[in-house]
C-alpha cells in the first residue's frame, strides 16, 4: 500500500489507514489532502479518501474518487479492495464481490481480502465460494484456530458434514494433551458439542456416543450434553438409557414439556396425533399419578394428562387442575386451557365442570366435595373463566352476562375490562372494545401491555388518529413516530396498514406493509456480523442454527401478512388507478380561475413545508456532527418525503411491484391457500394464463375443498373458454399446454364446469361458505339463473354445533364470513335487496354487530376521543415512571350507556374487504 509513493508520503498513507481503522476520520483527510496535493492522481490514496467520506456519509463524492483512483491504477489491490467496501456498505454485495475477486486477481494471497470475500460469499450463500475462501485461508494460516472452525462450518453449511467432521478432527491433532486452558474450556467445550452434533447428523450414532463418553470431562455445558446424550442414545434404540436421563433433566426442572414427552417416546407411549388406545391411556396415567408425587410443585406434570384423558377421568383431572388455580386467581387459566377445545367432546366437559364449581361456590361458599371456605375472588375468577369460555364457543350475549356479573362483584380487576372488549370484539363491535380497552388501560397507565392492547382494539376499529397517540405514550421524546418504526413495532405497523386499507387510503396502508417489509430486509442484513463474530467466540450450534432461521426468515407469518397486504394494495391501484398528474392538471384547467389560484397556492405551501423541514433536520444533525471527534454524523436520520405514501400510489406499473412480493412468498410460504389465490388474482390481471394455472393446481393440490380454490378452478377455465381460438404461436403453444394438463385435474374429468360446481354444492350442502362460493360460481356460469344463485344462499340455515350445550346452542355460522357473504350480494351479484334481507337476518344472529346493526349494537363506551383528549390522566411524559395503578382507576359504573344513535360511535363498517375479482 503506497508503495510508489516517497517515504514521507507514505507514511502519511498509512496514517490514513490507522485513522479509518479508528474512526478518525478528519484526521485521515487531512493527511489524504497532503498526499493529494503533491501527487493529484495517486489512486489508492484517491479511493482511500473517497472511503473515508463514505463513513461521513457523503456517499456521492466518496463514489466518484474511488472511481477516479481505481481508473488512475487499475492495477492496485487495494484500489479494488476499497470500490468492494464502498459497495459492501450500500449492500451491493454481488458487485462487491465481484471487486473482491478482482483484487485477489492482483495479490492472490492478501488475508483480508479472502476474509472479506468469505464473509459476503456465506451472507449470499455461495457455498461452493466459501468453502474455496476458507480453504484458501487455511492454507496461508494454518496456525489459526478460527480459520479451522471456519473451514468446517463451511463444509458443514455445503451439505457436506462428514468432511466438516474430517477437518475437526485434523485441527484436534494439532493441539496438545493438555489443551485446553482454562481460559479456552468454553470454547473447546462448544466445538465438541458442534462435533457430536455433526456426527448425530450424518447418522454416525455410534462414533457420537464415543466421542461424548471420552471427552465428557472437557464439556462445560452439562445440561446440553445431558440432552444430546439422551437424543443419541434414543436413537440408538437404548431407550431405557434415555429414559433415565431424561428422567435426570426433569429432576432439573420438571416444568419442562419437552422432557415429559422424550420420556413419552421412551416409553413408546408417544402419538403426534394426540389418539391413543384404552391400555395407552392406563399406563400414561400410571406414568404420571407417580410423577406427580414426585414433582408435586410441577404445573406441567398436572396439564399434560389432560390432553390424553377421556370422559370422568379427563373431568376428575380438569377438576383437580382447575381449582388450585381458581383460587390463586391467575388471570392466564382459560388461555392454558384453550388448546383442549380442539378435542372432541372436551369442551362440553369443560362447561359442564365450571358451571358445577360456580354453582358449588355460590350456595355453600365451597367447592363440590371440599369442606374448605374458598375466599370472594375465587367466585370472581370462576365467572372471569366462564366468559371466555363462551367466548370462544361463540356464546357472547351469556360471555357478556359473565363477565358484567363480575364487574359488579370486584370494579377494580383490570384483566376483567380487557376480556370484555375482547367479547365485543369477537362480537362485531369494535368501537365499544377500543373504549373498554382503553379503560383498562386507564386503571393502570405505567402498564405497557394494556396500552399495546387498547392501541390494538383502536385500530381494529379503524381509530387510526387515536390508536397513535396512544401508542407513543411509550416511546422516546423526539420523533415519535418513527420511533416505533425504529423499535420494529410490526404488530402495530401491520394492524395500521390493515386499518388504512379497510377504509382505502392505500398510500398509507402500502408504506406500513413496506415498512414491515424492510425491517426483515433489515434482519437478514444484520446476520452479516455474525459470520466473523461466532467463528471466533466459537458459538458454533447458535451460528448454523441461526443462519437456517435466517434461511426461512421470510417465511414468518407477520411478514406473510404484510407481503399479502402489498400485494392486495397494488391489485387494487391496478384496478382503480389513482389519477395522474396529467388529468389532474386538466381537472384544474376546469375549475373557475379563483379556484384554480387557491389550489396552486394550497400546493407550493406544502412543497414548501415539505422542503423546509427535510433542510433544517439536515442542518441540526450537522451541528451535532462538527461536535463530533470523528467528523462522522451522529443521530443521523433520513428525513421522510413521503409520510402519506402519495409517491407508493403514483406508480406505473403497480402488477409488477405486486410481483416481486409474490415470488418471495412462493418461495416461502408455498404452503399457505393464500399465496395461491394470490398468484391467481394477480396472473389473470396481468393475463398469464400458464402462471395462473399453477396457482390453481396448487390450491387443488392443498385443499381441494376450500371455497377459495373452487372459486379459481371454476373462473379460471370459463376464462379459458370463453378465450377466442388462438391465433399466434405462442397462443397455440400456451393452448397445448393447457388442453395437456386439463386431464390431470380430478374435477374436471367427463364434466362440464356447471356440472363441477352442482357436485361442489351437493358434497358440501350444509357449509355456509361453500353455499356462497357455489352461488357466485352459478351467476358467473349462468347469470340468468341469478335469483336461484341468490336464494341458494338465503336458503343457508344457521345450524348447531354438535355436542350438549348447558345454557344453549352454539351456531355454526362466523361473522366474518357473514360480512363477507354480505359484501358479496352487494358487489358481485349487484342486488341491494338481498343484501339488505340478509344484512337482517344476520343482525338476529349477531346482536352486538355495529355491521349488521344488530339490536343489541347501541351498547358502546364513553367516546373514546374525549377519553384520550380530555383525561387528566393522559397528561404524562412518554416512557412514565408510574408506579403500578398509580393513575386514576375507575369503574365503568355510569359510563357505558345505550347510545341512541349508533352512527354517534362512529364505526367504521368497511371491515373485512377483499377482493372479489369475477369477470
Amino acid at each position: 500500500m503506497g508503495s510508489s509513493l516517497p517515504p514521507k508520503e507514505a507514511n502519511l498513507f498509512k496514517v490514513i489507514v490507522k485513522s479509518y481503522e479508528t474512526k478518525q476520520y478528519k484526521k485521515g483527510l487531512k493527511a489524504a489532502d497532503s498526499i493529494l496535493k503533491k501527487f493529484p492522481e495517486h489512486g489508492e490514496t484517491l479511493s482511500m479518501k473517497g472511503l473515508t467520506l463514505n463513513c461521513m456519509d457523503r456517499k456521492s463524492e466518496a463514489y466518484e474518487l474511488v472511481r477516479r483512483g481505481l481508473k488512475n491504477d487499475l492495477k492496485s489491490h487495494v484500489c479494488w479492495h476499497v470500490y468492494g467496501l464502498l459497495y459492501r456498505s450500500d449492500r451491493e454485495y454481488r458487485e462487491a464481490i465481484k471487486c473482491y475477486r478482482n483484487a485477489l486477481r492482483i495479490d492472490p494471497d492478501n488475508i483480508e481480502i479472502l476474509r472479506d470475500l468469505s464473509l459476503l460469499q456465506a451472507q449470499m450463500r455461495d457455498l461452493s465460494g466459501f468453502v474455496e475462501t476458507r480453504q484458501q485461508l487455511l492454507s496461508l494460516k494454518p496456525n489459526h484456530r478460527m480459520n479451522w472452525i471456519g473451514f468446517a462450518v463451511a463444509h458443514n453449511l455445503n451439505s457436506n458434514s462428514s468432511k466438516a467432521i474430517e477437518v475437526l478432527e485434523a485441527y484436534e491433532g494439532t493441539l496438545e494433551d493438555d489443551y485446553p486452558p482454562d481460559n479456552e474450556r468454553y470454547e473447546h467445550s462448544e466445538m465438541l458439542l458442534y462435533k457430536i452434533s455433526l456426527f448425530e447428523e450424518c447418522g454416525m450414532l455410534d462414533r457420537a456416543l464415543e466421542e461424548m463418553q471420552k471427552k465428557e470431562s472437557k464439556i462445560v455445558d452439562k445440561l446440553s450434553f445431558k440432552e444430546q446424550m439422551a437424543s443419541v442414545l434414543f436413537k440408538l434404540g437404548r431407550f431405557d438409557e434415555s429414559e433415565r436421563i431424561y428422567r435426570s433433566l426433569l429432576f432439573m426442572n420438571p416444568d419442562n414439556y419437552k422432557y415429559f414427552i422424550a420420556v413419552q417416546k421412551c416409553l413408546g407411549l408417544y402419538s403426534d396425533n394426540g389418539q391413543y388406545s384404552a391400555d395407552d391411556v392406563e399406563r400414561l396415567s400410571a406414568i404420571y399419578k407417580s410423577l406427580k408425587e414426585e414433582y408435586a410443585w410441577s404445573s406441567a406434570v398436572k396439564r399434560i394428562p389432560l390432553d390424553f384423558l377421556e370422559g370422568e377421568k379427563f373431568q376428575e383431572a380438569a377438576d383437580n387442575y382447575v381449582r388450585p388455580l381458581l383460587t390463586k386467581g391467575v388471570p392466564s387459566l382459560f388461555s392454558d386451557l384453550s388448546p383442549l377445545y380442539e378435542h372432541p367432546g372436551k369442551a362440553n366437559i369443560l362447561e359442564q365442570l365450571f358451571l358445577k364449581l360456580e354453582d358449588s361456590i355460590r350456595t355453600s361458599g365451597c367447592f363440590p366435595g371440599s369442606p374448605q371456605k374458598e375466599p370472594p375472588s375465587t367466585l370472581l375468577w370462576t365467572m372471569f373463566l366462564i366468559s371466555q369460555h363462551y367466548d370462544r364457543r361463540g356464546e357472547y350475549e351469556i360471555a357478556l352476562n359473565k363477565i358484567d356479573e363480575a364487574i359488579a362483584h370486584t370494579p377494580t380487576v383490570i384483566d376483567l375490562y380487557s376480556v370484555k372488549g375482547k367479547i365485543l370484539q369477537h362480537a362485531g363491535n369494535f368501537a365499544a372494545a377500543a373504549a373498554l380497552a382503553n379503560e383498562a388501560r386507564s386503571m393502570d397507565l405505567a402498564d405497557r401491555y394494556l396500552n399495546s392492547e387498547c392501541v390494538m382494539q383502536m385500530l381494529q376499529a379503524d381509530q387510526v388518529g387515536l390508536a397513535e397517540k396512544t401508542a407513543v405514550l411509550f416511546t422516546k421524546d423526539g420523533d415519535q413516530h418513527n420511533n416505533l418504526h425504529d423499535m420494529q413495532c410490526m404488530w402495530y405497523e401491520l394492524a395500521s396498514g390493515e386499518s388504512y386499507f379497510r377504509q382505502g387510503d392505500l398510500g398509507r396502508a402500502l408504506k406500513n406493509f413496506l415498512a414491515v417489509e424492510k425491517h426483515y430486509a433489515d434482519m437478514t442484513e444484520d446476520q452479516f456480523d455474525f459470520h466473523s463474530y461466532c467463528l471466533r467466540k466459537m458459538t458454533l450450534r447458535a451460528y448454523v442454527s441461526m443462519l437456517k432461521f435466517q434461511d426461512r426468515l421470510h417465511a414468518h407469518e407477520y411478514f406473510h401478512k404484510a407481503a399479502a397486504g402489498a400485494i392486495s394494495c397494488y391489485m387494487k391501484l391496478h384496478d382503480s388507478p389513482t389519477k395522474s398528474s396529467t388529468e389532474e392538471n386538466d381537472e384544474m384547467s376546469k375549475l373557475p380561475p379563483a379556484q384554480r389560484k387557491k389550489l396552486r397556492q394550497k400546493q407550493k405551501k406544502a412543497e414548501a413545508r415539505a422542503k423546509r423541514e427535510a433542510e433544517v433536520k439536515p442542518e441540526d444533525e450537522t451541528a451535532s456532527s462538527n461536535s463530533s471527534k470523528s467528523g462522522k454524523k451522529q443521530n443521523a436520520r433520513p428525513v421522510d418525503l413521503d409520510p402519506h405514501g402519495e409517491k407508493l400510489v403514483q406508480i406505473e406499473d403497480p402488477l409488477a411491484e405486486a410481483t416481486k412480493y409474490l415470488k418471495l412468498l412462493q418461495n416461502n410460504s408455498s404452503g399457505s391457500l393464500e399465496t395461491h389465490i394470490l398468484s391467481f388474482e394477480l396472473n389473470m390481471r396481468k393475463q398469464k394464463v400458464l402462471l395462473a394455472l399453477q396457482a390453481v393446481k396448487q390450491l387443488i393440490k392443498l385443499d381441494e375443498n376450500d371455497p377459495g380454490s373452487h372459486r379459481c378452478l371454476i373462473r379460471f377455465f370459463h376464462k379459458i373458454n370463453s378465450l377466442p381460438a388462438p391465433g399466434t404461436d405462442s397462443e397455440k403453444l400456451i393452448w397445448n399446454v393447457l388442453e395437456a394438463e386439463r386431464p390431470d385435474i380430478r374435477q374436471l374429468h367427463g364434466k362440464s364446469l356447471i356440472e363441477v360446481n352442482r357436485s361442489f354444492l351437493e358434497k358440501h350442502n350444509a357449509s355456509l361458505t361453500h353455499r356462497a362460493a357455489a352461488a357466485e360460481m352459478m351467476y358467473l356460469l349462468e347469470p340468468d339463473r341469478k335469483m336461484e344463485a341468490i336464494k341458494l344462499i338465503e336458503d343457508s340455515t344457521n345450524n348447531t354445533a354438535s355436542g350438549i350445550n348447558v345454557l344453549g346452542p352454539v351456531k355454526e355460522w362466523h361473522i366474518q364470513d357473514c360480512i363477507d357473504i354480505h359484501k358479496l350480494l352487494e358487489t358481485v351479484f349487484g342486488d341491494q335487496d338481498a343484501a339488505n334481507r340478509w344484512k337482517a337476518r344476520c343482525a338476529e344472529y349477531f346482536l352486538y354487530s355495529t355491521y349488521f346493526k344488530g339490536i343489541k349494537s347501541a351498547i358502546a363506551a364513553y367516546s373514546v376521543d374525549n377519553s384520550l383528549e380530555n383525561s387528566p390522566e393522559n397528561e404524562i411524559a412518554p416512557n412514565p415512571q408510574l408506579k403500578p395503578n398509580e393513575g386514576k382507576a375507575c369503574g365503568l359504573n355510569g359510563i357505558l350507556h345505550i347510545a341512541d344513535d349508533v352512527s354517534s360511535l362512529s364505526i367504521r363498517s368497511s371491515r373485512g374487504e377483499q377482493s372479489a375479482w369475477v369477470q
